[in-house]
């Protein structure tokens, strides 16, 4: 292709180390960011927040525009990777969407990386345009001091309108979207680093679209006038598809918030209307026990919860007072979104779902064959895959054709899987395998816990021993009584050999930008 940048398709990894694809009935030539804005009337909202409403006719002319200012201004060819770095809104949406229709190759940061993580960004896709919050400018900058790839960099202003983006772009023409090919690339999303550097994993335009055919129409439908908010930015896939592209595919619209702590979701949720919602589960434990719940439960209607484990305590009190079922779905940036999940009569509370349609899954014996149940390693293919950037890691992802996400899960012959351990969190104590969710599950069941984590420790008589670091409810006072009565609820809760023999209370668990638990940092400890 005369004008095209070869470097992520020259980086991908060897065919034979890829994994099977169960291809959907996508068209050959398919550009995602037209696709999804071409699903809504012009006339529709599609993106509300505290600073203003935006139709789809809006979105479309403005990320036309961005386009336009990276091709002619910035001299953007089809494959220059564009970061993008700034919280969920308009103009980051916009921005996104304009860098899919000039035909670069997305790589959105979480505003919550500092200068290293992002110069590792940088260097590992050697990204050559930016698109930086200027409320986030300071780390870029402390990163563009240690890279030597990034050649333009404009700067926006949030959704108040007043920045150099905007500016820039006020006079020009939208620029037709570039014919790009279904299978071209469009996204570099970097793993959240739970297990140790960030991974780039490759997504193609096919790729942006499957998780809206398959997890989206099956368990998480939506509609004109409806309004999804979702707490995940969209450098995290789950976040991607929640908040951008799952309402773009139905024609609805999206409430975004930069700061999503719980109190101001159910601010935000009330004053919006919002009919879907999309967090961890942390935040609908949370979300419990806030004062503005009743007002923000008034038009919800579809919850979804990904990123951690669900426990079946937490899904079981959102019921209890919002009567509303929450969709449980396990996916992963390598997966594009959620390939396991069940909605509505068909949940059982406590398990992750079946696979999604379009997807299929098995747990692995030690030989690496697939069971048709019992407990194992995940394995999953379907339409999108694992195609990790120029990275050795790629060998221990795919295996056979599958993809091994690194989680244990247990298969039952109904084809439902419920949730064990990461693989490297399986705690072997006496000879007993315990997984580090079930531990943290029945803890969390008692009302003083608000947050836990669970790993081995060495233990000279055991191998290992069950140890939980808990995060105390508010007013919630520690104490050895209270140690003492964790243990016993746990022995009375789950088989009493998995209960936690050490307790450490904390104020806080280390988590990665995208709010998940590094444990390996517990661990390290």
């Amino acid at each position: 292709m005369s004008g095209y940048d070869s470097f992520v398709r020259d980086r991908l990894p060897p065919a034979d180390q890829q994994p099977e694809f169960l291809l959907l009935d996508f068209p050959e030539r398919l550009n995602a960011a037209a696709e999804l804005l071409k699903r809504g009337k012009p006339g529709n909202l599609a993106v509300v927040n505290d600073h203003g409403r935006w139709t789809y006719a809006e979105l479309d002319d403005f990320s036309g525009r961005i386009a336009r200012l990276l091709v002619e201004a910035q001299g953007l060819i089809p494959g220059n990777r564009v970061l993008l770095r700034g919280p969920n809104g308009y103009t980051l949406f916009a921005a996104w969407l304009g860098v899919l229709k000039a035909g670069g190759v997305a790589v959105t940061t979480m505003p919550l990386l500092r200068p290293g993580e992002i110069a590792t960004v940088i260097d590992s896709a050697e990204i050559s345009h930016a698109i930086v919050d200027s409320r986030y400018i300071g780390d870029f900058r402390g990163a563009m001091s240690q890279t030597r790839f990034i050649k333009h960099l404009v700067k926006y202003d949030g959704d108040y309108g007043q920045g150099e983006l905007e500016t820039r772009c006020a006079g020009l023409e939208p620029l037709p979207p570039v014919d790009t090919h279904s299978d071209d690339p469009a996204l570099v999303a970097f793993t959240s680093g739970t297990t140790g550097i960030p991974k780039g994993c490759i997504q193609y335009h096919r790729d942006i679209m499957a998780p809206c055919a398959t997890f989206a129409m099956a368990h998480f439908l939506m509609a004109p006038g409806d309004i999804i908010m979702c707490s995940a930015p969209i450098a995290f896939t789950f976040g991607l598809g929640a908040t951008m592209l799952f309402p773009l595919y139905f024609g609805a619209a999206t409430a975004t918030i930069e700061q999503p702590s719980a109190p101001a979701m159910l601010e935000a949720m009330a004053k919006h209307g919002v009919s879907h919602l999309a967090t961890a589960p942390t935040a609908y434990k949370a979300m419990l026990s806030q004062p503005g719940l009743e007002e923000a439960l008034v038009t919800l209607r579809g919850c979804l919860s990904a990123g951690e484990h669900l426990p079946s305590a937490t899904w079981a009190a959102w019921k209890a007072h919002s009567g509303i079922s929450i969709v449980d779905g396990i996916g992963s940036t390598e997966m594009m979104h959620i390939f396991i999940s069940e909605s509505g009569d068909a949940i059982r509370p406590g398990s992750t779902g079946r696979a999604v349609p379009g997807y299929q899954a098995t747990v692995l014996d030690e030989a690496g064959w697939p069971m048709d149940e019992g407990e194992g390693r995940l394995a999953v293919k379907g339409p999108t895959g694992c195609r990790y950037l120029d990275d050795p890691r790629q060998r221990s992802y795919v295996e056979n054709g599958w993809n091994l996400t690194g989680d244990t899960y247990r298969k039952d012959r109904e084809g439902y899987f419920w949730y064990l351990a990461r693989s490297d969190d399986m705690i072997v104590s006496s000879g007993y395998n315990i997984g580090a969710p079930e531990v943290e599950n029945a803890l969390l069941g008692h009302p003083a816990v608000a947050e836990c984590a669970v790993i081995g420790v060495p233990c000279p008589e055991r191998g290992q021993k069950v140890k939980a670091y808990i995060v105390l409810g508010a007013n919630v006072p520690p104490s050895e009584a209270l140690i003492s009565e964790l243990k016993n609820f746990v022995k009375e809760t789950i088989a009493p050999y998995k209960y936690p023999r050490e307790i450490e209370f904390v104020e806080a668990l280390p988590k990665t930008a995208t709010g998940k638990l590094r444990r390996v940092e517990l661990r390290n400890q």
